[in-house]
């Protein structure tokens, strides 16, 4: 795992000879580093898919889900052990795919992977069935009758690489619902798959059939063939991905598409003495740092409620010196010439705009930050609507009068609503709760753990593991039926 060609891929069944690999160089002229991703032939393709559901049928289907448990939770604790060769590579390896800064993985990497530890895999199952075992046999039913979860044959992943050990979400899903899974990696981050399979494999060697990390060219036939030989397909990506994704799927496979969402901040007054909005804003801070706003639920925009002590435009003040300080702790990547270009055309838009306002509007806009800095925020006395930023530790400060002026204000974007990060008082907490699920929101979490969802959140507001399964129903009239040809029936 030290070499300077990392061979991406995890491929049973077949020898790297048989394979054609198409290179990708990541790396530097100070550090060369470099990809091999797999391409398959449409053959190949399907033999292996046809491995993968086989193995999983002797090795997964057979084995009780707290089995399965355990196993993971195995695979997990070498992840989290900084010694083990896996996790050295991961901390190696990561930051040359994705261009974050080493200790920004390394940090959220370990927070990442503490949630599949064996006891939030139990919730996280738990969460979805009220009795696990029914992933096992049938389990009576309430009102008669018996039910019993089947997880896919074949459950093929489309993997995005915006942020590093995505992957692990839907690969652990899979395997707790006891399906052969076939992986596509992306060309950004093609590492934590690889690799995660291959520990799996050592782990529990009878596993080692019955997963595969493939890659394939966008448009390509494979990724026709692989939709066509799966139950299920889940994938990540931007919309306009997942709708040409589509039209390659058959109808009679379910298709679990997670595309572009928008998240945000809400900042009551309550939280906002004197003592506590340095800390709120500290909070704020890391959900913008952690790998640069390049998740789903990193916010853009921060609505923050007047009339207390520490205003609005005071919070901005500390957001954006909290920003400026995680630079030491938390560097920001190094951005492509476009991003840097649209990062400096955002910018340079809000200043002029904030010029144009000043005759009327002394404080309306302003932007913190100087512009040869690593982020930015963009402070609004007048009420903004919530719009995706340029990413990359830029985001908006908005002050209203209550926050139960966000929910129009959110209104517009209710399809691709997901987290709103939240700082206010318990008596506030059910109240703005109902009022941003009826705006679309699906997650509600603290500043500070926007980036971090806990073990079994409902991703998306759909369920992980019940969307991936059928349900088998043996209803109570076939039990009565069958008394009567019992042996012993007179």
């Amino acid at each position: 795992m030290t070499e300077s060609v990392f061979k991406a891929g995890y491929l049973p069944g077949l020898e790297d000879a048989e394979v054609s690999w198409h290179r990708l160089n990541l790396g530097t002229a100070e550090a060369p580093w470099s990809v091999d991703l797999p391409e398959l032939s449409t053959a190949q393709m399907t033999t292996l898919a046809q491995r993968v559901q086989q193995a999983s049928r002797q090795h997964l289907k057979t084995m009780p889900v707290s089995d399965i448990v355990q196993v993971l939770d195995k695979a997990t604790a070498r992840l989290l052990d900084r010694q083990d060769p896996y996790r050295q590579a991961l901390e190696r390896l990561l930051p040359h795919a994705t261009g974050f800064d080493a200790e920004m993985v390394r940090l959220n990497l370990h927070a990442y992977v503490q949630t599949f530890r064996g006891l939030q895999l139990q919730r996280f199952v738990a969460e979805d069935f009220a009795n696990p075992k029914v992933l096992d046999e049938f389990q009576p039913r309430a009102q008669g009758g018996w039910s019993k979860a089947f997880g896919p044959e074949l459950l093929v992943h489309v993997w995005a690489g915006n942020v590093p050990a995505l992957p692990l979400w839907s690969f652990v899903s899979g395997l707790l619902v006891k399906a052969g899974s076939v992986g596509k990696v992306s060309r950004a981050e093609p590492v934590f798959a690889t690799l995660f399979a291959r520990l799996l494999a050592e782990v529990e060697p009878r596993w080692r059939d019955c997963f595969a990390v493939v890659w394939w060219p966008s448009g390509a036939s494979h990724e026709r063939t692989a939709f066509e030989l799966a139950d299920v397909v889940l994938a990540y990506g931007g919309n306009d991905a997942l709708q040409a994704m589509q039209a390659n799927i058959p109808v009679t496979t379910r298709f679990l598409p997670h595309g572009h969402k928008l998240s945000f901040g809400l900042v009551s007054a309550a939280a906002l003495s004197v003592h506590k909005a340095p800390g709120v804003a500290r909070q704020a801070a890391l959900d913008v740092a952690r790998y640069d706003q390049q998740g789903c639920y990193s916010p853009h925009v921060f609505y923050v409620q007047r009339g207390a002590p520490v205003s609005p435009a005071n919070f901005a003040q500390h957001l954006a010196a909290e920003l400026a300080g995680l630079h030491h702790q938390l560097p920001r990547r190094v951005l492509s010439l476009e991003e840097s270009a649209q990062v400096g055309a955002w910018r340079e838009r809000h200043e002029l705009a904030g010029l144009q306002e000043t005759d009327l509007h002394p404080t309306a806009l302003t932007v913190l930050g100087h512009d040869s800095a690593l982020s930015t925020v963009v402070f609004s006395e007048r009420l903004l609507p919530l719009t995706a930023g340029p990413l990359n530790r830029n985001v908006w400060v908005v002050a209203v009068d209550t926050l139960d002026e966000v929910m129009p204000l959110i209104s517009a974007q209710r399809h691709y609503l997901q987290t709103a990060g939240l700082a206010a008082a318990p008596e506030e907490l059910l109240h703005l709760g109902q009022c941003l699920g009826d705006a679309g929101v699906t997650r509600i979490c603290a500043l500070g753990a926007m980036t971090s969802p806990e073990a079994g959140w409902h991703h998306d507001g759909r369920f992980n593991l019940l969307d991936l399964v059928r349900m088998v129903d043996i209803e109570a009239s076939t039990e009565r039926a069958a008394e009567r040809f019992t042996s012993y029936e007179i």
